[in-house]
């Protein structure tokens, strides 16, 4: 079984927190998506970002988050906008 930490944008303490919130593997990231992931993961680290939220959705796409298509990134922007409200 792969790893959280073989995707790409998810290192050991990711992968811990990953864990923490009840996701264990790389096909239960995907299913739940990057959106409801982070929404998980901001339960138990308050410093949850942006570049988390593309970081996980990076792992999903198997890319670096950086190589993220300025339309996906300009959804999780609005996501994240519309959270916070």
């Amino acid at each position: 079984m792969e790893r959280l930490s073989d995707l790409p944008n998810i290192g050991k303490t990711v992968e811990k927190k990953l864990k923490e919130v009840g996701i264990e593997t790389p096909e239960q990231l995907m299913e739940i998506g990057a959106e409801q992931a982070f929404v998980r993961l901001a339960t138990v680290d308050e410093g949850a970002c942006f570049c988390m939220l593309c970081g996980l959705e990076g792992a999903i796409q198997g890319i670096r988050w950086h190589q993220l298509d300025a339309k996906r990134k300009e959804e999780l922007k609005e996501f994240l906008r519309l959270k916070r409200i």
